[in-house]
């Protein structure tokens, strides 16, 4: 039986190693390419690194670009011993940095490339790559840097940089190399994948003096880099860079949103830095400089800082109240409150409480929202009723993330039964514990981001779509993939928010937001004063114009401004009057805004400095 098993398994073992020693004397014997690579010691693959995809404004203004440069990389095991002098000479480095960039490329790999020096420009390159003969196991890749033409925007562009050791080593699909960059903040971390493109590659036949004798094959397993996707934004440029100059020597943030498509018009962060700091050589030794500000102006303010929104939050008590049957807008509400009335007259009726901020009225409000189940009709404990709230908050997008198109968005807080069982016990907590929630104080945090959001959300009479910084990705404008988004529902009826948007017009026909009108406009809008512990307080003011069919919705908070009134309106009203008329003609007003300074000083107290 093994005997006639014998001669196929001899026949099997033969006819492999047959095919083996066949396919060595070819590649060994007949094919041209093996023997010329042998010959010729070794092929070298170069890495084309594409442009990055660059950031566009609504009108087609570039807002990053990029700039054409040149990175040296070195292979250890192909360097042989050279003059240092002359080589540190040649590009304006010293030894200790030849030193340590050679140690470190070692410790990588000695057959794998390194990044030793980088961004020379183009006449820097074409002044050293005759001499590159020299030195061998250097060569150069072409590569870029960030520029930014409008200077804005810094916080939400984000920036660029070497990948993190972290997370080069847990890459999934090995793309980057040690010492590549990536998208590290803003949209440039976001959309890396959009922005980055798609490398190439050339196998380049070098000889055993490490000359470049041409591609390899005829450049048969070559392949073209391509290039990356630009994003087109809603983001007007103009609006921004008004922005930026509005909140000179102020601290604190503005987000304007497009309320019929979620996007996000402006977004400024204050202090900010000059976004070219972060580009270039310098990255390391800027990045340490700007960490140890203490204004912190790496921080994002407008998607993670924390305030609570103070007054503005009436609005959202106004449409619930309204939506659930507890209240109507002839409702006269003015006893049994904590709160001090500010004016005569301003819990007369629905329409006066918003324009005079009636603590009193919304601090009455609130309390039937809790103890109202708005399906029975019934009393209900206010345990029970703080549950349902917290659900009917977070449709308007708060205590939850929008899903902007940004890294690092932050929830926020909102008042739950759960944190205040925990900070006074189980049922050892009533309405009149928490009542400081009515005004928007208490146990909420939120963005400013959100606060735009709101504002859009009586813009459209009650919804809202995610916000969203860019409007499409890819090479053309016209052919572009558009970012996807969601339309969100408060679930209460569209003639509530008509009755609000009614008071809220009054606030700045006659009201607190005066400063914000623009002329022939139609303006809509609610100052806020959020509470702050270490100083003066924040002042917020949250709006969107026209009032009907409404283009833009805004909200801006300084720190330390104490009323939205005076401090955030105006910069909102001058805001939103450029966006719609392209122009504003406050010049006076401006200049007035940009010399005040909001200043915190020592034992926590704060001043007001005009200069």
């Amino acid at each position: 039986m093994f005997e006639n098993r014998k001669f196929p398994i001899l026949i099997f073992i033969y006819t492999i190693g047959a095919i083996y020693l066949l396919r060595l004397f070819y590649l060994q014997v007949i094919d041209k390419d093996y023997r010329t690579i042998e010959a010729l010691n070794s092929v070298r693959k170069e890495i084309s690194i594409p442009l990055r995809g660059q950031i566009y404004d609504r009108h087609g203004k570039l807002i990053v670009a990029n700039e054409e440069v040149y990175d040296m990389y070195v292979i250890p095991q192909k360097v042989l011993p050279f003059d240092t002098v002359s080589f540190c000479h040649l590009f304006g480095i010293d030894k200790p940095y030849v030193d340590s960039m050679l140690n470190q490329a070692r410790k990588y790999s000695k057959l794998r490339a390194s990044l030793f020096l980088r961004q020379l420009s183009k006449q820097e390159y074409s002044g050293v790559i005759d001499a590159m003969i020299q030195y061998p196991g250097f060569h150069f890749e072409q590569s870029f840097y960030r520029t930014y033409p409008g200077n804005t925007m810094a916080n939400a562009l984000g920036y660029i940089g070497e990948i993190p050791k972290k997370q080069y080593e847990e890459q999934e699909i090995e793309y980057y190399r040690k010492g590549d960059y990536i998208g590290l903040a803003g949209l440039e971390k976001y959309y890396e994948l959009e922005l980055r493109g798609t490398r190439g590659s050339r196998m380049v036949l070098m000889n055993s003096k490490m000359e470049d004798k041409g591609s390899y094959h005829e450049g048969r397993y070559d392949t073209a880099s391509v290039i990356g996707n630009n994003l087109y934004t809603y983001v007007d440029l103009g609006v921004q860079q008004l922005a930026d100059s509005l909140f000179q020597g102020k601290v604190g943030a503005v987000v304007a949103i497009e309320p019929a498509t979620g996007g996000i018009i402006a977004m400024g962060s204050y202090p900010t830095y000059d976004p070219a700091l972060l580009s270039g050589r310098e990255f390391p030794k800027n990045y340490a400089v700007l960490t140890r500000n203490p204004d912190r102006p790496l921080n994002n303010r407008p998607v993670s800082a924390f305030y609570r929104p103070g007054s503005t939050f009436k609005l959202v008590q106004a449409a619930i109240g309204l939506g659930d049957g507890v209240i109507t807008t002839s409702t006269s509400l003015s006893g049994n409150s904590k709160f001090a009335m500010h004016s005569a007259g301003e819990t007369a009726n629905l329409f006066t409480a918003i324009m005079r901020s009636s603590n009193p009225y919304f601090d009455n409000v609130l309390r039937r929202i809790l103890h109202n189940d708005p399906k029975t009709g019934r009393a209900i404990p206010v345990e029970e009723g703080m549950k349902l709230w917290d659900e009917q908050i977070m449709r308007f997008g708060f205590g939850r993330q929008l899903g902007v198109d940004l890294p690092y968005e932050t929830k926020g807080l909102i008042p739950t039964p759960e944190r205040y069982d925990k900070t006074y016990g189980k049922n050892q907590w009533k309405y009149s514990t928490i009542y400081s929630i009515s005004i928007g104080e208490g146990e909420y945090g939120v963005n400013v981001l959100k606060l735009a959001n709101m504002a859009a959300v009586f813009a459209n009479r009650g919804y809202w779509i995610t916000p969203h910084i860019v409007k499409s990705t890819g090479l053309d404008v016209a052919k572009g993939k558009a970012t996807p988004t969601e339309i969100h529902k408060t679930g209460i009826d569209k003639r509530h928010f008509e009755e609000v948007v009614k008071g809220m017009e009054m606030v700045v026909q006659s009201g607190t937001g005066r400063a914000a009108q623009i002329s022939g406009v139609e303006v809509c809008g609610k100052t806020g004063t959020s509470q702050n512990a270490k100083g003066k307080d924040h002042a917020i003011f949250i709006a969107f114009a026209p009032k009907h069919n409404p283009k833009i919705a805004i909200a801006v908070v300084v720190e330390n401004g104490t009323f939205g009134g005076r401090a955030s309106a105006p910069i909102a009203g001058m805001l939103m009057e450029k966006f719609l008329k392209g122009y504003h003609n406050r010049e006076a007003y401006k200049e007035s805004i940009m010399n005040t300074r909001y200043t915190t000083v020592a034992g926590g107290k704060s001043v007001r400095e005009v200069e």
